[in-house]
């Protein structure tokens, strides 16, 4: 599973070597940005890291205008690099908005090129209150040993698994998203048969397709594709997955993200144009906005992000993220059209079931197609995460500070609240993938017949085994939500 702390370096900008280097941001002794920080390079070097993490963020940073000088922010008060990061994220700059930076020491760099290197599951607290499986990747480790979505988990490393008790909580954040070597499970099968599972971390493909299929509707013929992650190499699964329904004489889609936290924007985009009717070719399918500091060419400190590439006129050559264009155009690179992808070019209709999970990549998908198609939400209003990034290196860590937001062809953008949905649904994690009667799937299915959803009872009342409310049992959730979510920048930006 992908971790809310990942490296982009692995995998940023195909095709270009990043060197290897320490930014600790030097400052010049004539100190010609007047930011007010230290004259020349002294300081330790933990107070050189947190001055980067200002300086950065003074240029870069989504929300920069209206920043606090570096003598008034004073990033060497603070005890620690996070604890720089948690103070700029709090200033009133960010109007609140900020709940995605992050500093990354780069462990898990690979996942999102499509290596895992877990056990390869994840787990929630259904609407009754019991811990169950939510999915496994396929040929993990979990996936090894049987592990299924649906199964309910009743012990982990000996431990219990209630919601209320923060000890269960503690030593399932610990178990199942820590780093520890193997992960001993009780489990409660369907069937109603228990069985022992011990699951042996390792590596692996991620392969974020979990699932597709083919429905039959009256006359109508609908898709239906669970898309875990947007990794940088599932284009081609998707393509398969597209082809298949193109030879089905699918005409509506279902596409399933409800706990795809986003990924690479390439793969967003390639994913858009699979769906995209072919009538839009040509036309705009977002607008990336960077910060106006980058769009004026005035973020001098990207200087210190190195790498090697090849320029315009196709040598190699040392360059840095200063050398790119950040305007919003197509000359630059930063503004995308479409172009239809696949075969599949008579959809009409395309249902997201979505959650407080679905986030950033994902949003990014569901926001370019909502003026050119009908485009139903179903489940609970998304993450909210207009914005994106790329990695800056300091010293040995990678800062993930917003830097864009993307816009649809409308202009539309602002999901900071989330993306609210046309039918609220809640997760059933009963029922595994593909199974028409849970509860996400039908309303798409029912809609298909009937142009209409089914009318059904609130779903967030009580829990009829422990009391609970579903804001409750949304809580706890929270607190083993370890998926990583964010939109990074994975295209070629264009140099100046």
């Amino acid at each position: 599973m992908l971790k809310k702390i990942i490296s982009q370096n692995a995998f940023l900008y195909a095709l270009l070597i990043v060197v290897g280097f320490t930014v600790s941001c030097k400052k010049s002794n004539s100190d010609p940005d007047g930011n007010g920080a230290p004259q020349g390079a002294s300081g330790t070097r933990d107070e050189l890291t947190k001055d980067s993490i200002y300086l950065y963020a003074q240029q870069t940073y989504f929300w920069n205008v209206g920043m606090p000088s570096y003598s008034s922010f004073n990033p060497r008060q603070y005890g620690s690099n996070q604890a720089v990061l948690a103070a700029i994220k709090a200033l009133p700059s960010t109007g609140g908005k900020d709940k995605y930076s992050f500093i990354d020491d780069g462990s898990v760099a690979t996942q999102l090129g499509g290596a895992g290197e877990d056990y390869g599951f994840s787990a929630n607290f259904d609407v009754t209150d019991l811990l169950r499986v939510k999915y496994v990747y396929p040929g993990s480790p979990a996936d090894v040993q049987g592990l299924k979505r649906g199964y309910q988990i009743t012990k982990v490393n000996g431990g219990g698994t209630s919601r209320s008790s923060n000890t269960d909580i503690a030593n399932l954040n610990a178990s199942i998203f820590g780093n520890n070597p193997s992960i001993s499970l009780t489990v409660l099968k369907p069937d109603n048969t228990t069985q022992d599972i011990v699951i042996n971390r390792g590596s692996y493909d991620i392969k974020p397709v979990l699932f597709s299929n083919t429905y039959t509707v009256g006359a109508k013929k609908v898709g239906y594709i669970v898309f875990n992650s947007f990794t940088t190499n599932s284009v081609s699964a998707l393509e398969a997955a597209f082809t298949k329904f193109s030879t089905d004489g699918v005409t509506e889609l279902v596409v399933d993200l409800r706990y795809n936290g986003g990924g690479s924007v390439a793969t967003s985009e390639a994913f858009t144009n699979l769906i995209a009717p072919v009538s839009q070719n040509g036309k705009v399918m977002y607008t990336t906005y960077w910060t106006k500091t980058m769009q004026d060419g005035a973020a001098t400190i990207l200087q210190n992000q190195k790498f090697y590439a090849k320029g315009n006129d196709g040598v190699t050559r040392l360059y840095s993220y200063a050398d790119y264009s950040y305007k919003p155009t197509i000359a630059a690179g930063n503004q995308e059209v479409f172009a239809k992808r696949g075969s599949l070019n008579n959809l009409t209709r395309v249902y997201f079931i979505v959650t407080g999970g679905t986030a950033s990549a994902s949003e990014l998908l569901i926001n370019n197609l909502k003026p050119v198609m009908d485009v139903k939400l179903i489940g609970k209003t998304t993450y909210g995460k207009p914005v994106g990034f790329f990695s800056l290196r300091i010293d040995k860590n990678d800062l993930y500070i917003p830097q864009f937001q993307t816009k649809n062809q409308l202009d539309q953008g602002d999901y900071f609240s989330g993306m609210t949905v046309d039918k609220d649904v809640t997760d059933d994690l009963t029922k595994d993938f593909g199974n028409p009667a849970e509860k996400m799937l039908a309303q798409a299915l029912y809609y298909s017949a009937n142009n209409t959803f089914m009318a059904l009872a609130k779903d967030n009342a009580l829990s009829s085994t422990s009391g609970a409310t579903r804001l409750q049992i949304d809580a706890a959730n929270e607190k083993l939500d370890h998926e990583f979510k964010g939109m990074v920048e994975t295209r070629k930006l264009k140099f100046k």
